[in-house]
């Protein structure tokens, strides 16, 4: 079996397989085959692969035999199985995803797969079983027993100000003496091994329990610079107005020491305003550093207007993305993550501007009476 089948990846074969398992959406068993195929190429016996990638010698046989017959596309993708005809033609599919769409009976809160019994009614089928309205949910993506809860903001004219302020602020020309900061804070939770992790090795993915330990949770304060390319983070205990005003005087006394005064966008926190300055300071020594201060507020329900939220989820994807237990380490992370970001002069690209919310939210503009 092994003779004649064997496996010789190129070069390019083998990187695009080890893309595949190191990232992205796959389906199980498209990956077992990826499996299968970089530990045939290095010469594993079909035996010892089947062991490992979990499944069976028929498995490991077919997915070999199709490559070597085929192409890596072919033995990577599923083979066209015979089957009974489709139970629901085109329209009934139609009518069922409309249906799904549509509000339930009365007395249910949502549509599950009974969904069948409603089929019956509007069509000549039978029965239809729970199995075919899944599979055909499924093939729309749809899942009426689920639902998003979603922040639908209401535009009013105190939304569009404020958008509006905080668009013009990312498109002014860059200034020493006024710099534009984007501030926010994440909770980060502090997570631990219960047992070792398994490395990776040449065709099987790094392996780790999905038991674990939690150690609490910690607070970040981001800060990003939105005309050059600089951002500073902080790891605290906690998030009160407290740790607030210390990062507003860093800003003002350590980072922005020769500024006449600092912009800050920020969104609608409790704590983001000036009177935590002075539940953190003196009155005169609160007051100082407002006068440096310029606080600008994003809409409400639309913290997407804030460009820190970008840097954020940088953060989380290149360097949070795993399993860390320790204070003192995720700091040491964070620290060399930002270092490293801020040398490669990392900036975010914003696109949006007011010309362009004008254009594409127009509609939901609020409207005067004496518009045309």
């Amino acid at each position: 079996m092994n003779v004649r089948y064997l496996v010789e990846l190129s070069q390019a074969e083998r990187g695009e397989l080890m893309t595949m398992l190191s990232g992205g959406k796959h389906a199980a068993r498209k990956l077992k085959r990826a499996q299968i195929l970089l530990a045939a190429d290095v010469g594993c016996g079909d035996d010892e692969i089947a062991r490992t990638v979990v499944v069976g010698g028929s498995t490991v046989y077919r997915t070999k035999r199709r490559f070597v017959e085929g192409n890596l596309e072919r033995a990577l993708s599923e083979e066209p199985r015979p089957g009974a005809q489709r139970k629901l033609s085109g329209k009934e599919e139609a009518l069922l995803v409309a249906t799904a769409c549509a509000r339930p009976p009365e007395g249910s809160a949502r549509w599950t797969l009974e969904l069948g019994g409603a089929m019956v009614k509007l069509t000549e089928h039978k029965s239809l079983s729970h199995e075919t309205v899944r599979r055909r949910l499924a093939e729309n993506d749809l899942k009426p027993w689920r639902k998003d809860m979603w922040c639908i903001p209401h535009v009013d004219g105190e939304y569009v100000a404020r958008m509006e302020d905080v668009l013009d602020l990312y498109a002014e020309a860059p200034s020493r003496k006024r710099p534009v900061v984007c501030f926010d804070e994440s909770p980060v939770q502090l997570i631990g091994e219960v047992r070792q992790p398994i490395p990776a090795k040449p065709g099987q993915l790094e392996r780790y329990d999905y038991e674990y330990r939690r150690y609490g949770t910690v607070n970040l304060f981001v800060v990003v610079d939105v005309h050059r390319p600089w951002r500073k983070v902080k790891v605290t205990e906690r998030r009160a107005a407290e740790d607030y005003a210390q990062c507003m005087r860093e800003l003002v006394d350590v980072h922005y020491p020769d500024a006449e005064y600092i912009r800050v966008v920020q969104d609608n926190l409790s704590t983001h305003s000036a009177g935590a300055l002075y539940q953190a300071f003196p009155p005169a020594e609160a007051r100082r550093i407002l006068r440096r201060l310029e606080f600008h507020y994003t809409p409400k329900h639309a913290s997407w207007l804030n460009m820190v939220e970008i840097e954020i989820g940088v953060l989380r994807g290149q360097c949070l993305d795993r399993r860390i237990d320790d204070p003192k380490r995720l700091r040491r992370e964070i620290v060399a993550w930002e270092r490293r970001r801020n040398a490669k002069g990392a900036r975010i690209k914003w696109m949006f501007t007011t010309d362009k919310a004008r254009a594409k939210m127009g509609r939901v503009y609020p409207h005067t009476s004496k518009e045309s």
